[in-house]
């Protein structure tokens, strides 16, 4: 079953969902848990808008199909089927794009990548909600990229050089239109010879032929961990009489045995913590810390 396209979403929906699915097919493989995610959010979006129309209700049909069919693919993958490794997953992604656009505006480096890299990070932040409500930093990410776009947009269309770096100088006054990736302006593919900077991570090497708006492969920082397999057991006549084969967990120092649920989430917390500080923001990286060692040593949050 092939996943529904852009060309097939009616009207009615289009509007909505269609910059959703767009991200969608761009990352089926370079990334399927955000294809994933963002099917997924296009269609919680569609069913609050329209599942009574023929066509909506077909449309929706074949998407549930395919998100379920998707899921049983990623049977593997801990991020598609754990809600918190999954949001660490999607917001790790969208802070890296951030920080590329974010790095490359700064540095007066303006064009069709920068804006659909600002462009992408600002839909993922939008797919975040998925999840539950938005924290304040990413928050006011999502609308400083959604701005950024449009601004630099409409500053090539026009002709004029943008400016490098937020305007407004109380960090506010970023609500205005958003923009899609039918307005941004230039070609659809990036010129033969644009190469992209790969110290991050984020952008396809020269000669690669992925879209400039969002990274080829994961970056290495938002790679879930892979369960370790089992050790295969090891013949008698090797194991040291002083070795012990079956190996156990210390014991947590505060005396806790805590679940599996809460070392995902301790997981979480370090995971958005190293976000941060690849956004240098110590604030968030500090707090995200203290909440994973205060979970580890207490149980609590």
């Amino acid at each position: 079953m092939s996943a529904p396209g852009i060309a097939t979403i009616p009207p009615s929906l289009k509007g909505a969902i269609q910059k959703y699915i767009r991200v969608a097919v761009e990352h089926d493989k370079r990334d399927p848990v955000i294809a994933y995610y963002c099917r997924l959010y296009a269609m919680q979006q569609a069913m609050a808008i329209d599942k009574s129309s023929p066509e909506a209700r077909q449309y929706l049909v074949s998407l549930m199909d395919f998100l379920e069919k998707s899921k049983n693919q990623l049977k593997d993958e801990q991020a598609v089927h754990n809600e918190i490794i999954g949001q660490a997953h999607v917001e790790n992604y969208a802070l890296k794009l951030f920080l590329y656009a974010d790095n490359e505006d700064r540095a007066g480096h303006f064009g069709k990548n920068v804006i659909k890299a600002f462009l992408t990070s600002s839909l993922l932040m939008d797919v975040l909600t998925t999840f539950g409500d938005l924290s304040e930093d990413i928050e006011k990410n999502r609308k400083y990229a959604k701005w950024k776009a449009l601004y630099i947009n409409k500053c090539i269309q026009s002709g004029e050089t943008p400016i490098a770096g937020p305007l407004p100088e109380d960090g506010d006054g970023y609500d205005i239109p958003g923009i899609g990736f039918e307005n941004v302006a230039g070609p659809s593919e990036p010129p033969n010879h644009m190469t992209f900077s790969t110290d991050s991570g984020l952008y396809p090497a020269p000669g690669a032929h992925a879209p400039p708006s969002t990274p080829q492969d994961p970056p290495a920082s938002t790679q879930q961990p892979i369960p370790q397999r089992s050790p295969q057991p090891t013949p008698r006549a090797a194991v040291s009489q002083t070795v012990t084969p079956d190996w156990e967990p210390p014991p947590n120092p505060a005396g806790l045995k805590l679940t599996p649920e809460q070392f995902q989430k301790g997981i979480k917390y370090c995971k958005f913590a190293s976000s941060a500080m690849q956004y240098e923001d110590a604030k968030t990286a500090i707090d995200n810390l203290t909440k994973a060692l205060r979970l580890l040593t207490t149980g609590k949050e």
